[in-house]
């Protein structure tokens, strides 16, 4: 069983704004793919993924 074809495909929503985020928290939604409030992003849902929305779970929305 390969996890990597295995990861569920996640859609994230950013729904508050980076500003006044630390600069580690904002580099996390770039990296991402988020740039602006309102825009979402279709992910794959594997760990390192996973522990990027965690540091985030404040900003974003997160939908199956």
């Amino acid at each position: 069983m390969n996890t990597m074809t295995d990861a569920k495909k996640m859609t994230i929503t950013l729904v508050s704004s980076p500003i006044g985020q630390t600069l580690r928290q904002r580099q996390t939604l770039l990296g991402l793919g988020l740039t602006r409030r309102g825009r979402s992003v279709t992910v794959r849902g594997d760990q390192p993924t996973l522990g990027m929305i965690r540091k985030v779970a404040h900003l974003v929305k997160v939908e199956a």
